[in-house]
């Protein structure tokens, strides 16, 4: 059987590439094809030894930086893919991957992250981020966020099978495309991150510093608690916010961008994970998990059904109701006054469940049964 694996883009190995990751191992003989595929030669580990065809947005100016500025021609170049032959095609999308062209003859199943998040319900937020809400540029960007919502949903039709990663990334597939799908969740590298029972008297904030992650939001809140400590790890195009907003506030460091050893010491070390992010599904909460570190949490998109509150059995962190500094203060008193409630084994146990062996025993178990 040959089997073509389809990547939206390789650029850097962040959630959907440890996913990808391990679609590579269980089907090891697979050849991958992405839009583009800038990777270097010494992070190209987690691709098994192989290479990508990509596609002609690989060769226009300035792609290997502001790929993401040729968003109006995603659809055209993912459908120039040549599929012709294979008798499987998974697809690894959360943007125009799943647009793939294939025949009558071949099984297409999507690991779908999502539909086009900021072409569907995050499009004012998106608008709002970059500054395009009124204007000629905002009517420009409109006018290609509402064709390629249009396009979005004609190419659900090629699809005979969708996974979502997630209920909440499920109730989104059945919202844009009318599509049910089988839940996976995604694979989480437990092994790779020290189980800690000794922990310290810090919290931890640590993402890729863009607008909906509200990292200024959590540090506004330590703002407000001069008692608790907070460290905080990432960089990105929100980081001159978060600077702004940890100024002249002394129970709150700022570190930038780490190396992911220092990351995992301070995550096993902290006495607390804060995220406050709507995530499709979140791996970094896991790991902290996997750390034995409870994790204070917005409570909707994936966050939710990856944390236990204190209201269940075994506990690992409690979950706040809004994105506000408000909330977040409550959540971290709250959490202050229950933390024997939640133990590092609990953490780790519900961390496990996520492991990368669960994800591929899943993963091929759902392609043999479509294949029958």
């Amino acid at each position: 059987m040959r089997v073509a694996i389809v990547h939206e883009w390789l650029t850097n190995y962040a959630g959907s590439e440890r996913v990808l990751e391990q679609m590579i191992k269980c089907f090891p003989q697979a050849d991958l094809f992405s839009l583009v595929d800038h990777i270097e030669v010494g992070n190209r580990q987690f691709l098994g030894g192989k290479e990508s065809q990509s596609t002609f947005i690989q060769h226009l100016p300035f792609s290997k930086k502001h790929f993401r500025n040729y968003l109006s021609l995603f659809p055209l170049a993912v459908q120039q893919l040549d599929l012709t032959g294979y008798d499987l095609v998974l697809s690894s999308s959360h943007c125009v991957a799943k647009g793939v062209v294939t025949n009558p003859d071949q099984m297409h199943i999507c690991m779908c992250y999502s539909p086009v998040r900021y072409a569907w319900d995050l499009q004012h937020e998106y608008l709002n981020e970059r500054g395009i809400r009124r204007g000629i540029r905002s009517a420009i960007a409109r006018m290609i966020l509402y064709r390629l919502r249009l396009w979005d949903t004609s190419s659900s039709n090629g699809v005979d099978e969708f996974i979502a990663i997630s209920n909440f990334v499920s109730r989104r597939i059945k919202k844009a495309y009318r599509r049910t799908s089988t839940i996976i969740y995604p694979p989480v590298a437990v092994d790779d991150f020290p189980f800690n029972v000794d922990k310290e008297d810090f919290y931890l904030a640590a993402s890729r510093q863009v607008p909906y992650k509200r990292i200024p939001l959590i540090v506004e809140a330590f703002r407000n608690m001069p008692n608790r400590k907070l460290v905080v790890i990432g960089d990105g195009p929100d980081s001159a916010a978060v600077t702004k907003a940890a100024a002249g506030v002394e129970n709150v460091k700022i570190m930038g961008y780490q190396e992911f050893d220092v990351l995992r010491d301070y995550m096993s070390r902290a006495k607390g994970f804060v995220f406050a992010a709507l995530e499709d599904f979140g791996i970094i909460p896991l790991e902290a998990q996997a750390c034995g570190t409870p994790v204070i949490a917005y409570g909707k998109g994936g966050a939710f059904e990856t944390i236990s509150g204190l209201e269940a059995e075994n506990p690992t962190g409690v979950l706040f109701n809004e994105q506000s500094v408000e909330s977040i203060v409550a959540a971290i008193e709250l959490f202050e006054s229950n933390r024997d409630l939640i133990s590092p084994d609990a953490c780790r146990e519900n961390a496990q469940k996520y492991a990368p062996e669960r994800f591929r025993t899943e993963f091929t178990d759902l392609v043999k049964r479509i294949l029958k």
